[in-house]
């Protein structure tokens, strides 16, 4: 009798699924808008995040619904506007060329006007990086002008919401915050393996198993279709604007969020048929992004979360547009139709299934980054000891490779418009990156923000110990992206196995891509140095302690005053807002000359 009910009841079940799966997902949703009510009831302000959260969720279902609905209804309602933008858009391309032009160049004079003539030398440096790229392209007269004008278009775009606007600039802020305190949580895990001190061994037992972390989150969001959803948003976004195919487009989007081998496996089944251009900016888009999983161990050197992942976003449609101008597309694409392209998905079954298998499958990028690490600072110290050795029998033992980096590479990190006394030590840095990888050459970068943090003398014995904050934001972009030579061999490899039919095409376009991805980045670095507006450059408690004795900076400088004002202020409302306060005599009698205060205040 039992095994009779419970086969109706499996039948009933079966019959009734899809209505079974829509009262579940009502009821669901019904609890879940009941707590979003009550705690925005409770307090707004604390349930703000979540509130946006679920509006954006909501827009999107119903966004999603009514494309997959009424799809041929909403092309039927827009094709006369299409086709009258077909017809017009002759003369209408070159009114909207002329208005960008006129509007590029009055804002170029008022923010200069406003903020000092450094953002030219960025802007010099972009126009320079596109001319470069131009004189040395494939086919530098099938070139089209679209997908590079629109890709530094939304590159300048996005930097001047994030950079320059309140809310972008809170907005990307409150999200480095929010993935720093994701990112804490693998302490845990790394407490329970390594022990109570697992922090003195900072790299092996501190930053790398945030990468096993971030691969495990990373491999669950595509076992449920989120990657997938969002890759394909912005993807679509940059097909739109910029003109390029779906392939191209889907993995210029993926490689903000995974690797440069992992983001073409969204597209493997069509890997074989695109052509030559589009797999230039396949392996492009590659070089001049990281991925999620090395973000968080950049976050934990101390480098900012939030110009990392401005830099990660900002240079997906800079790699397409640096691609379309150094190989320009020459043949017809196979793959038009986004509508047709279906993204590969994930092989676990369950969520357990996925996160095991992403934990297992960092553990391959954890002991490359290792072994990598061990070798090249080895072999650098090498080459350092060798090329001391050379310098010291021509009375230079100062001669290292870092010097020779940055002979070569200070005119391009001064066209970005770092500071020309910092120019030198970017330039070191660029070519650590280059040569070795991102990695050294972040933990480098971190070092010379940390000193700045710390305070001190600027100089020790002729060499730079810090940077300013514009310098080291600029940095933080240039240095952002896989293009080094360890990643040739990783990315010709990681392609011949999805395409081994390409294997020829991709040997030979890899040291272009590799080129384009540096420049993508260069160029993200030149946007940031044109948009970035830091604060003071140096903390105060250094300047007003260490300034008056020193040859570094000018006398009166406008962060002195600032200072002082400040100091100033601070005494008379009795509140301490400077570390330290060991100032001495001769410091505060300079501030009294500098502001021409009273002597009774003084």
């Amino acid at each position: 009798l039992l095994e009779k009910k419970y086969d109706k009841a499996c039948e009933f079940c079966k019959k009734h699924k899809t209505r079974i799966h829509y009262v579940i997902y009502g009821i669901l949703i019904t609890a879940y808008l009941a707590v979003v009510i009550a705690a925005c009831s409770l307090n707004f302000q604390r349930a703000l995040p979540l509130f946006i959260i679920t509006v954006l969720a909501i827009f999107f279902i119903c966004w999603d619904f009514l494309i997959a609905k009424y799809e041929d209804r909403i092309d039927a309602f827009f094709s006369p506007g299409e086709r009258y933008l077909e017809k017009q858009w002759f003369w209408m391309k070159w009114v909207l060329c002329a208005g960008l032009i006129i509007a590029i160049i009055c804002w170029l004079i008022f923010d200069t006007a406003k903020r000092g003539s450094r953002q030219l030398i960025s802007f010099g440096g972009l126009v320079m990086y596109v001319l470069l790229m131009f004189i040395f392209s494939k086919y530098p007269t099938r070139i089209a002008w679209r997908p590079v004008f629109s890709g530094i278009g939304i590159q300048f775009i996005l930097g001047l919401l994030i950079l320059r606007t309140k809310v972008g600039f809170d907005v990307f802020n409150w999200l480095g915050i929010q993935i720093q305190t994701f990112l804490e949580y693998s302490d845990t895990g790394a407490k329970f393996v390594f022990g109570e001190k697992y922090m003195d061994h900072f790299f092996a037992f501190k930053v790398l198993p945030i990468v096993v972390f971030f691969s495990t989150v990373m491999s669950m969001l595509y076992h449920v279709g989120f990657m997938q959803w969002l890759v394909g948003k912005v993807g679509w976004i940059m097909q739109i604007f910029m003109g390029t195919t779906p392939v191209e487009s889907l993995v210029a989007a993926g490689n903000i969020f995974v690797g440069q081998t992992e983001s073409p496996l969204l597209v493997r089944p069509y890997l074989p048929y695109i052509t030559k251009s589009e797999l230039h900016a396949v392996m492009t888009a590659g070089f001049s992004t990281i991925a999620g999983s090395v973000l968080g161990a950049y976050i934990s050197f101390g480098v900012s979360a939030s110009h990392l992942l401005t830099a990660s976003v900002m240079s997906a449609p800079a790699s397409l547009a640096t691609s379309k101008l150094f190989w320009p597309e020459t043949e017809k694409p196979t793959v038009t139709l986004s509508s047709s392209l279906r993204m590969a998905k994930g092989e676990s079954k369950n969520l357990l299934e996925a996160a095991s298998q992403g934990a297992s499958t960092s553990i391959l990028l954890v002991a490359n980054i290792a072994v990598n690490l061990i070798s090249f600072l080895a072999l650098l110290a090498f080459l350092d000891s060798a090329l001391s050795w050379v310098g010291n029998l021509f009375d230079y033992p100062q001669l290292n490779f870092e010097n020779i980096c940055a002979y070569v590479f200070m005119p391009f990190s001064f066209m970005m418009g770092v500071d020309w006394e910092d120019s030198f030590v970017v330039g070191g840095l660029l070519g650590y990156k280059t040569f070795f990888n991102e990695f050294v050459a972040y933990e480098r970068l971190s070092n010379l923000i940390h000193n700045r943090e710390k305070g001190g003398s600027m100089y020790i014995n002729g060499v730079k110990q810090y940077m300013t904050v514009r310098s080291e934001v600029i940095a933080t972009y240039a240095l952002c992206g896989f293009a080094n030579f360890g990643s040739l061999g990783l990315v010709i490899g990681g392609l011949t196995s999805l395409a081994p039919s390409k294997k020829k095409e991709i040997a030979g376009g890899a040291f272009r891509a590799m080129i384009a991805g540096t420049v993508a980045c260069f160029m993200t670095a030149c946007i940031a140095g044109m948009l970035t507006v830091p604060g003071l450059e140096v903390p105060c408690h250094i300047l007003v302690g260490n300034l008056f004795n020193s040859t570094d900076f000018p006398a009166s400088s406008t962060e002195l005053v600032e200072c002082c004002q400040e100091l100033f202020t601070s005494v008379n409302h009795s509140q301490e807002i400077f570390p330290g306060g060991n100032y001495s005599l001769s410091s505060w009698k300079r501030c009294c000359k500098i502001l021409d205060q009273p002597a009774f205040h003084c």
